[in-house]
């Protein structure tokens, strides 16, 4: 049986060389040649022994997700949609900045919450991934711009913001994350690799002890009332319960506050009132908000919030001192702005797919 390399972490690697009779030492090697350099052919990794190569090349390899299509808007934003079998796709989303580059990264096929806001919510859940097609996604995207920029690692900063709600999909996720961080690999700081969760709460506990990174969360409304038709897992996980949870997380977290997400709908959430709501919420959090214009998707109801409304908005946050950005759309022009990943992805993959195979060989 041939096992994927990208399913292993430096733990994971070290007792597969150990069952080969290897040292870890070697382990810790083929880590870098496969995350750091992105390399898939054992014959190259020249400082590994020819026994080692030849275990390797019978018995293994390094399988990303495979690339169905690439796009590019006029901002520089990127991105892939990438193959994971059965007919189903995901999407990872590259977003360049003068100091900055963050690659947006997917942890399920479709998701189970349900976000009535959400592209992909309207998907529903297919499975989760692996811990290869996650780490995939960010050895694909490095290896994708490392023939742009030559000069340096384009991608600064992760954030499992894509399809799919990451706390459900938790041991492949800190899994993943493992390498993100790992010196050997993507060398990522804890303040870089940022989890999104809708708030799933005994998780948000779970990550804190496992792999504590920045922490995301969807918030979106500032009471239970409108949260459970927004957000719908609300009704299991209210916000009296996110709220110790998300204070309870700071203890071990590597920044000193919680972001909260808040997306801005026309005339649903986005008045001054449900502004001074938020304030009240969130008083014993120390907390950044970042507001996000809403994002239009095929068949939805809700329009975005103008941006006088955002403006009153954001002022009510900042007389109360609560630091608070307007999130720059990114990527709308290729459906790769927030809240838009996965409209039409099974459609599309399928359709690539179809024709590349009737192509034929290259």
């Amino acid at each position: 049986m041939t096992i994927n390399l990208l399913d292993f972490n430096a733990t994971g690697l070290a007792h597969v060389c150990a069952e080969w009779g290897e040292e870890p030492f070697r382990a810790r090697q083929l880590e870098r040649w496969i995350h750091q350099f992105g390399e898939q052919d054992f014959g190259r990794m020249t400082d590994l022994s020819k026994a080692l190569r030849e275990q390797l090349a019978a018995s293994a390899e390094v399988r990303p997700p495979a690339l169905v299509s690439e796009s590019v808007a006029a901002d520089g934003t990127r991105k892939w949609l990438l193959a994971v079998g059965g007919g189903n796709a995901i999407e990872t989303v590259f977003i360049p900045e003068p100091d900055r580059g963050t690659l947006c990264v997917s942890s399920q096929v479709g998701c189970a919450l349900a976000c009535t806001f959400c592209a992909t919510g309207k998907q529903g859940w297919n499975r989760d991934l692996s811990v290869a097609e996650i780490i995939g996604q960010l050895w694909w995207a490095n290896k994708a711009l490392g023939a742009i920029h030559k000069d340096a690692r384009a991608i600064t900063n992760v954030v499992l913001m894509g399809m799919g709600e990451p706390l459900l999909n938790f041991e492949n996720v800190v899994t993943a994350i493992d390498l993100m961080l790992d010196d050997h690999a993507y060398g990522l700081s804890r303040r870089r690799v940022t989890v999104s969760t809708s708030g799933i709460v005994p998780a948000i506990d779970r990550l804190r002890e496992r792999c504590p990174v920045s922490l995301a969360v969807s918030l979106h409304a500032p009471n239970d009332a409108l949260r459970d038709v927004l957000v719908p897992v609300n009704r299991k996980y209210p916000l009296a319960e996110l709220m110790a949870a998300c204070r309870r997380y700071l203890d071990a977290a590597p920044r000193d506050f919680i972001t909260f997400e808040y997306v801005m709908l026309e005339g649903i959430n986005d008045g001054p009132e449900r502004a001074r709501e938020l304030v009240r919420l969130t008083r014993d959090v120390p907390c950044k908000f970042n507001l996000i214009p809403f994002n239009p998707f095929a068949h939805t109801d809700y329009r975005r919030s103008g941006p006088e409304a955002i403006r009153r908005f954001r002022e009510v946050l900042a007389q109360a001192d609560r630091i608070t950005t307007v999130r720059k759309t990114r990527g709308d022009g290729i459906d790769g702005a927030c809240g838009q990943l996965a409209g039409q992805v099974q459609i599309r993959a399928r359709r690539a797919i179809g024709r590349a195979g009737a192509a034929g060989p290259q």
